[in-house]
Order: C-alpha cells, then sequence, then structure tokens
C-alpha cells in the first residue's frame, strides 16, 4: 500500500468503509420471497420470557431479541444485530493484525478474506452463531494482547469474554479445551502455576453462574439437548463432508489461512504463536470425534485470517513480488463471487431450480436427515411462516368472541409456535408446542373450550388417545408453499372439548418439563 500522509485516518477509514459495506451486505443478500428463519422465531420469542437459561441455548440471545423488540421487532433490527456482530468481528481481526505488527496491506486482505466469506451467510441469521465467532475471535485477540504486555488486565478480559461467550452458546467451551492442550506443549505453560489465570477463570465461572444454576435446576437439558442432537442430525455428519466444507467456509482465502499454519512452523516471528496452530488442531479433532456440524469450527478461522494476512504481506514485500500485492485481493473477492448466488437466498425458489445441479454439486441441497432436498435447509426453513400465521388467524377467527379466549393455540415445533407468534403478534393467543422451550410457556388450561392445532404434515391430527377429549375436528388449511420445509403442514381446529382435557395436557407437559426430548405421544 502506498504511503499517506496520515496512516491513522486512513486505517480508520477503511475499516468504517469495511464495516458499513458488511452491513450493507447483509441486507441485500436476501430476497424478498424468504420470510426469517425458523430459528430465529424460537430466539425472538425468547424474549417474552427472559430467565437464566432455555432447552437449547444460554440466555444472551434472548437479551438481545428483548432489545430487538424495544426496537420494533422489524426484519432490519431482526438482521441488524447479527450484521453487526460480524462487522465488529472484522474490526477484532483489524486489531489482531495491528497487534502482530502487519500494514495496512494486511489489514485490507484480512479484511476482505472475512467479508467475502460464509461470515455473510451466517451474519443473515438472528442465531448464536454470529456473537459466538465474535467472541472466539476476541478471545484470542486478548490472549495475544496478554502476551505482548503481559498486563494481568487483559487475561481477565479473556476470562470475561469466555464467560459472556458461555451465556451465549456451549461451544466456546471447546476453544477453552483447545487452548488450555496447546497451552501445557508450549512455552506457556508456566501460566498454569499463576494465580492470575486461576482468578480470570474465576471470573468466566462467576459471569457463566446464573446459566449453570439455571441448568442444575431443571435438570440439565443441555445434556437431552445433545443427546437428541447426536440422535436426530449429527448422527448423519459425514467426516468428508464436514473436512469440504472447512474449505467452502473460506474458500476465497483458503491460500490465506493455510499459509497461517505454514507460517507456525517455518517463519520465525510466528514461532510464539505456535499455541494457536496447536489450538486450531486439537478443537478440529474434537469436533472431528465428536461429528459435530461443520460451522461450529468457523470461530477458529478468523485468528488464522489474521495471521496469514501478516505472513502474506511479508512473502510479497519486495522486489517484482509487490507487484502482485493486488492480485490476491482481487483473488480472495473473484473466488467468492460466483458463489453468490448458491450460498445466499439472493434468488427466489424458482430460481435456484434452474440451478439446482450446481446446489447439489455444492452439497448444499442436503439437510439434516442426509437427503438432498429442492432447497438448502436454511432456505427451505424461512418459507411458508406467513402463510402458517394466516391460516392459524383465520381458525382464531371462526372461533364465537365470547369463548376466544379460553382457546389453545397448540403446535408441533418451536418454529411453528415461533412464526405465529411473531406473524399473528395481538391477534391470536400466544402459541404453544410441546417441543423446545415452549414446554416452560404454556398458559393456564383449565378453562379450555377451543384448540387451534398444528400439525405437521402426514401427521394425524388426533391420536386414539385424544379423541375421547374432543367433540369435533375441522381442517382450516394448510401450508402449500412447494419448497418451505414445513410443506402440508396443517392447521385443525378442535371443538366441544372435554373438561378433563385440562389433566391430559398437564400429564404430557410434566413429562416434558421432566425429560425435554422425550416423546409424548
Amino acid at each position: 500500500m502506498p504511503q499517506h500522509r496520515n496512516p491513522r485516518l486512513l486505517n480508520a477509514t477503511l475499516l468504517a468503509v469495511f464495516v458499513l459495506l458488511k452491513l450493507a451486505l447483509q441486507y441485500l443478500l436476501v430476497d424478498g420471497a424468504y420470510d426469517l428463519h425458523r430459528d430465529e422465531f424460537l430466539h425472538l420469542d425468547q424474549a417474552n420470557h427472559l430467565a437464566a437459561g432455555y432447552v437449547s441455548v444460554p440466555p444472551i440471545t434472548a437479551f438481545i431479541a428483548w432489545l430487538i423488540q424495544l426496537l420494533g421487532n422489524s426484519y432490519f433490527w431482526v438482521r441488524f444485530f447479527p450484521a453487526l456482530f460480524g462487522a465488529l468481528t472484522i474490526v477484532v481481526v483489524w486489531l489482531t493484525v495491528d497487534e502482530l505488527k502487519g500494514g495496512l496491506y494486511a489489514k485490507v486482505l484480512a479484511a476482505i478474506a472475512m467479508l467475502f466469506s460464509v461470515m455473510l451467510r451466517l451474519n443473515m441469521l438472528f442465531q448464536p452463531n454470529s456473537f459466538d465467532i465474535l467472541c472466539w475471535a476476541l478471545a484470542f485477540y486478548l490472549f495475544i494482547r496478554f502476551l505482548h504486555t503481559q498486563q494481568t488486565k487483559w487475561l481477565y478480559w479473556l476470562g470475561a469474554i469466555v464467560g459472556v461467550g458461555f451465556l451465549n452458546k456451549y461451544t466456546i467451551l471447546f476453544l477453552v479445551a483447545g487452548l488450555a492442550v496447546a497451552l501445557l506443549f508450549s512455552p506457556y505453560r508456566s501460566l498454569f502455576a499463576r494465580k492470575y489465570l486461576y482468578l480470570a477463570a474465576l471470573l468466566a465461572l462467576t459471569i457463566a453462574l446464573p446459566n449453570l444454576v439455571w441448568q442444575v435446576v431443571h435438570n440439565f437439558p443441555v445434556v437431552a439437548h445433545m443427546q437428541e442432537l447426536k440422535a436426530t442430525q449429527l448422527a448423519n455428519v459425514k467426516p468428508q463432508d464436514f473436512l469440504q466444507d472447512q474449505l467452502l467456509f473460506f474458500i476465497g482465502a483458503v491460500f490465506i489461512w493455510v499459509s497461517a499454519l505454514v507460517a507456525f512452523i517455518v517463519y520465525r516471528p510466528f514461532k510464539q504463536y505456535r499455541f494457536v496452530g496447536v489450538t486450531f488442531i486439537v478443537v478440529m479433532l474434537l469436533f472431528l470425534a465428536l461429528k459435530a456440524k461443520s460451522y461450529y469450527t468457523i470461530g477458529l478461522f478468523p485468528v488464522l485470517i489474521a495471521f496469514g494476512s501478516v505472513y502474506w504481506e511479508q512473502l510479497f514485500r519486495r522486489g517484482w513480488l509487490r507487484y502482485t500485492r493486488p492480485v490476491w485481493l482481487l483473488v480472495t473477492i473473484v473466488v467468492f463471487i460466483p458463489m453468490v448466488n448458491v450460498v445466499f437466498p439472493v434468488l427466489s425458489p424458482a430460481e435456484i431450480q434452474v440451478k439446482a445441479e450446481k446446489f447439489k454439486d455444492l452439497n448444499l441441497l442436503k439437510w439434516e436427515d442426509g437427503k438432498d432436498h429442492l432447497l438448502p435447509q436454511d432456505f427451505a426453513d424461512m418459507l411458508g411462516w406467513q402463510e402458517l400465521a394466516s391460516i392459524t388467524t383465520k381458525a382464531y377467527q371462526t372461533i364465537p368472541a365470547a369463548a376466544q379466549s379460553y382457546t389453545l393455540i397448540l403446535c408441533d415445533n418451536y418454529g411453528q409456535a415461533g412464526a405465529i407468534n411473531y406473524y399473528s403478534r395481538n391477534q391470536v393467543p400466544a402459541a404453544v408446542s410441546y417441543n423446545a422451550d415452549y414446554i416452560y410457556w404454556f398458559p393456564e388450561l383449565s378453562k379450555i373450550e377451543h384448540i387451534i392445532l398444528v400439525k405437521e404434515a402426514g401427521e394425524a391430527p388426533l391420536q386414539e388417545a385424544e379423541k375421547a377429549f374432543v367433540g369435533s375436528v375441522k381442517k382450516i388449511g394448510s401450508i402449500e408453499n412447494p419448497y418451505a420445509r414445513e410443506l402440508g403442514t396443517t392447521v385443525y381446529l378442535l371443538s366441544d372439548i372435554d373438561p378433563a382435557v385440562k389433566q391430559y395436557l398437564y400429564q404430557r407437559l410434566a413429562i416434558k418439563q421432566s425429560h425435554p426430548f422425550a416423546d409424548t405421544e
């Protein structure tokens, strides 16, 4: 990069450009045909039931959702916060490059690598993942700051980030485990004899404590959740797919993060940072052994991109090689651009069908069930929800006004309940389900006169044991969008409810609260 009269101003200006571009792209890369994602509805609904923990996630996301509600609960704000966390991750990588004495070229290379990557897709959804990756990037940055300054405040900040990260997503424990193993086999093993390391760990534990207490009180639902994930999703994870995804995540920047791993071995100034490479390997092996979802590893890459960019700057700093520097900036972008139409929902579902083979070749049509479908699972999970809410509202409006307050809306899964509560808020009673956190959010069941039942495609409205409690079953409508994952989901109106149904529902609820992932059918 050419010299500038005010390098600090130039640095700040370029960083601001990347941040603003990042925020803008997160809105531009979603076609208007799509609703929010099923997981987003659950997290947004958690804002109505703030707690120290939830069945599948810690509480940070719920408190962000509460803030989104205060701001109006619109699509704009739902998408703003993951975009913001993604932008802040770019800032942290920029600061990490600076900490490693990288120049402006290295910073720009790292920022481009972070911008044109899987982060654009991940930061598209309101889920814990965006903040999780920010925490991983911050953890590495803070530890490097500690090593450079030997000021214990940075270690305490690291402890705080680990604690907050735990309150956001439990996977940060894998980073802690990998880092601990790496440090044991590094010159920094003496840290384990220093009390300030344990004070930092105590700080992390103190911050995490409310959620730990919640887990104890609720019989550790996270354990049951992991068992359910292992049985229904992780069993379908194949090592070759897992490893292939690692290359695709930062496909335009593979040369950057791979060069970082090489640099830890051959580049003398990076010898002191070899623990970062060891952490990468240990965490990767842990996730492979546990058959974890491939995107769990994304938090490892920002720090590698920071190191790789600094090393690349050094490799191409002299002679004719320095003239190739712009080429590497362009390579990162040019390699990524062809992926835009397949990685992001910028195409309508019908347009995706025209390019189905390209999606299939990139393994993007494979769902958690291990089978290929019409759309990527994330895209299919963003369709049909407004249609479902509209049918549910229609069902509610057919109930006599005097009886509407005695209506229970009962759904098969959290996506259905969350979507109804988002799109039909203040029009119908809050929907619930025997799925996820909704088992703790049931209303008073003493005077039920009507039940609006939402059933997945192919599911009978009532089991044999339930038929005795219901006098009338009326089908109101079904989701007809052929691309929706919820295609065929049907809304029924149940009337002439026997008072004995209250006890039956409470029994099922008690079982689910004791064993959140038990089958109560």
